[in-house]
């Protein structure tokens, strides 16, 4: 079995292992060596699927501590959205519009049913992501709790989580070279945290002012940005 298939057999088994053993948030996983011992897999694939897991907002590795529940997996599509993008790697770009046309969705509902009320779980989950900015691995993990508690906001558990299914599977594509081998993204060194921060920020003050025109505006933007690496990504130019 090819290792990139291997390792998702093993974020599949890890997913399970912390909704089975019901693991709260920020309860440490067991080592790499004691996750490859338990499921018959080398250290290397382990490490894989440990970043799998990352991309989809479930673990936050912290170099020198471990790997850490970020939270529980919910409902998923992830797998069946994931297996039509390995199909045909060319629809990505429809992928990643679909993206933007869902969350386009999330954040105007967002604004519509919530106001400025209630806005605590977004405010944490972007503090969460100031607070990564220059840790790869952290801020992959924290992206991806903030744009769907965003998402979330619109009080549709549909929306939320077929979102955070295709959202998964951009990100997964977006940075398969991290996955595969810990190479980290011209734009996720720490040099570029100030424009990552700068990216979101909009999202998060339009959400503050309850101004609907602005956070579909911010999020268009931040879709411009996506495009932009998935460009980078598709050509091979990191």
């Amino acid at each position: 079995m090819a290792v990139s298939r291997l390792s998702e057999l093993v974020a599949e088994q890890i997913r399970q292992f912390i909704v089975t053993e019901d693991l709260a948030e920020n309860t440490r996983l067991p080592s790499e060596r004691d996750l490859a011992v338990r499921f018959g897999a080398s250290r290397p694939t382990v490490s894989q699927a440990l970043r799998t897991l990352s991309l989809m907002g479930l673990v936050e590795i912290r170099p020198g501590s471990g790997a850490y529940v970020v939270h529980r997996p919910d409902r998923s599509m992830t797998a069946s959205v994931s297996l039509m993008l390995e199909l045909d790697k060319e629809s990505v770009a429809d992928l990643a519009e679909l993206r933007l046309w869902l969350e386009t969705i999330g954040v105007r509902e967002a604004v519509r049913r919530g106001g400025t009320e209630g806005l605590d779980d977004v405010r944490a989950a972007f503090e969460k992501l100031k607070e990564a900015a220059g840790s790869t691995s952290a801020w992959i993990a924290a992206d991806t709790v903030f744009h769907a508690t965003v998402v979330q906001r619109s009080g549709n558990p549909f929306l939320s989580s077929i979102y955070e299914s295709v959202h998964t599977a951009v990100i997964r594509y977006e940075y398969d070279p991290w996955i595969q081998s810990e190479k980290v993204p011209a734009w996720l060194k720490p040099s570029a945290a100030g424009r990552l921060i700068a990216i979101h920020e909009p999202i998060m003050h339009a959400l503050e002012r309850a101004d609907e025109d602005a956070a579909v505006s911010a999020v268009q933007n931040h879709h411009t940005m996506v495009m932009d690496h998935l460009g980078r990504r598709h050509t091979h130019k990191w």
